[in-house]
């Protein structure tokens, strides 16, 4: 951010603005998987199909990875104090509008209106706590900020199960909107505005096709299932919006020198490699906990409290495990603690594949800690790895480009393992009834069973099919992390700072 961009206040009034504007962090970053442990509930009261329950978090993702981009530029071009209020007055819409929706479509729509404030919310916050505090601590907040982000994530889904097994699931967004008025107080009162001297440019163009390219790719998976494919004109109007997008966007930056990513962060080898890593620590950060939170509330019928209670052990790991590894010293080897992140991440994910309908909560709980411990090992680490090599002049161009790399894994990462769920699901149910034959003794007694008998049964078989579709789900998630594990072989080391 524009060291210009703000006038910092002193003393108390920068306390209470740091803590404002991480509180807003911790909001925003929680309200992503808030509603996780209740999704039975909202389904039921909205008349939400499954395909359509992977749209509330796609929504959220999605749009943050739109306006993600663009918030240091509206910050430098309207003003860091007017953008961050606008985007908490429009956070507070998004609340309010799901806590009325009535349809599946209002819902989303909520979200995606939550997610558009929250991509601007995510980094002004960090430029707003970075300007209260002295020069010589700001190097060291990067590592606060994130684990307020991460604590975001992993205690949102705890939080929205006890408020929803206590008050209704509409009371976990009504719970934020007091939060984010106290912080559009205390910005209104101790933030100073001023704006950059002279307009930031932008490459709008660059942005723009980029954004349309993965729009046009979001939609294609979001709603290829449920419109066959392509044997919907929608579903070719979204396959060309991708194609024609990142065909542009390649073109723009091979020919052009000014424009949305810079060719040089392309040209540092450990960069490159380290974002394609931290695309997939992404593809599996939210999606795992996409596909766990459902296991545990709709097929095994979990409480939402309970659903809640057992994400925690894989948030604690993943916090615990980030803030020790933040405190590390640059002169050990980073690329040892990648390749120790990875691998423990894909046995996490190993582990998953043994759930059964008839475990307790002891495989849930060890196997997420295992997935944290390797997720908060691996997030450090690979930043490290990433920046080290960085020519320091592109490192904040290379921090926004690395950011929304995570981003986008994340957002595809639910959208994929969504689809094979509900693939996996269908043909597994069709195996799973095949089988029931009126050559077998148990299904030939069927035959004149009365229908709530039948659709019993049915539902019996729904169940074990979609338990067995998750497993397969996990085993895509130990794949990612295993398709990329060797280019830790091909990253330099790390030139020592001490």
């Amino acid at each position: 951010m524009n060291a210009n961009a703000i006038a910092t206040p002193q003393d108390g009034g920068a306390r209470s603005l740091r803590f404002a504007a991480l509180l807003a962090t911790y909001m925003q970053s929680a309200n992503l998987p808030l509603p996780n442990s209740a999704l039975r509930f909202i389904q039921g009261s909205l008349s939400m199909t499954d395909d359509q329950a992977g749209w509330i978090f796609t929504a959220y993702l999605g749009a943050s990875a739109i306006t993600l981009p663009l918030a240091q530029w509206l910050a430098g071009r309207f003003g860091v104090k007017l953008v961050y209020q606008a985007a908490l007055v429009l956070f507070i819409v998004g609340l309010w509008l799901a806590t009325a929706a009535t349809t599946p479509l209002e819902f989303v729509g909520a979200r995606i209106v939550q997610g558009i404030a929250s991509g601007v919310l995510g980094p002004l916050s960090m430029g707003i706590s970075l300007e209260t505090l002295p020069a010589a601590r700001r190097p060291k907040f990067g590592a606060v900020f994130t684990a307020v982000v991460l604590l975001g994530i992993a205690t949102g889904p705890t939080v929205g199960g006890w408020l929803s097994d206590g008050y209704g699931w509409r009371s976990m967004f009504y719970a934020s909107i007091p939060l984010s008025v106290f912080i559009f107080l205390v910005v209104a009162l101790l933030l100073a505005e001023k704006k950059a001297e002279t307009k930031p440019p932008y490459d709008f163009f660059g942005f723009g096709t980029f954004t349309l390219s993965m729009i046009g790719l979001q939609m294609l998976l979001d709603r290829g299932e449920r419109l066959d494919w392509f044997a919907s004109t929608e579903i070719w109007i979204e396959a060309i919006a991708f194609v024609l997008g990142m065909y542009l966007f390649v073109v723009h930056v091979l020919t052009t020198k000014v424009h949305f990513i810079n060719k040089s962060l392309l040209r540092d080898r450990n960069f490159v490699l380290s974002t394609v890593i931290f695309f997939a620590l992404g593809f599996v950060l939210l999606s795992t906990m996409a596909l766990t939170s459902p296991m545990l509330d709709e097929i095994l019928g979990y409480p939402p409290v309970t659903t809640g209670l057992m994400t925690l052990p894989r948030g604690a790991g993943l916090v615990g495990s980030f803030i020790l590894m933040s405190r590390y010293s640059d002169r050990y080897d980073q690329r040892l603690f990648v390749a120790a992140g990875i691998a423990l991440v894909a046995y996490a994910n190993w582990m998953m594949l043994g759930y059964s309908p008839l475990m307790d909560w002891s495989p849930v709980a060890i196997a997420g800690a295992i997935q944290g411990i390797g997720l908060g090992i691996l997030m450090p680490s690979i930043s490290k790895v990433a920046f080290n090599t960085l020519d320091p002049k592109l490192r904040p161009e290379g921090t926004g480009f690395f950011n929304l790399m995570r981003a986008y894994g994340s957002t595809l990462g639910v959208a994929v393992v969504q689809l094979y769920f509900f693939n996996n699901t269908q043909a597994m149910h069709m195996a799973l009834a095949s089988n029931l034959t009126p050559y077998r003794a148990a299904a030939h007694s069927l035959v004149s069973a009365p229908l709530p008998a039948l659709a019993g049964l049915n539902e019996m078989i729904t169940g074990q099919a979609a338990f067995i579709a998750v497993l397969d789900q996990f085993k895509i998630l130990m794949v990612v992390m295993l398709v990329v594990s060797p280019l830790v072989v091909f990253l330099r080391k790390p030139v020592s700072t001490n």
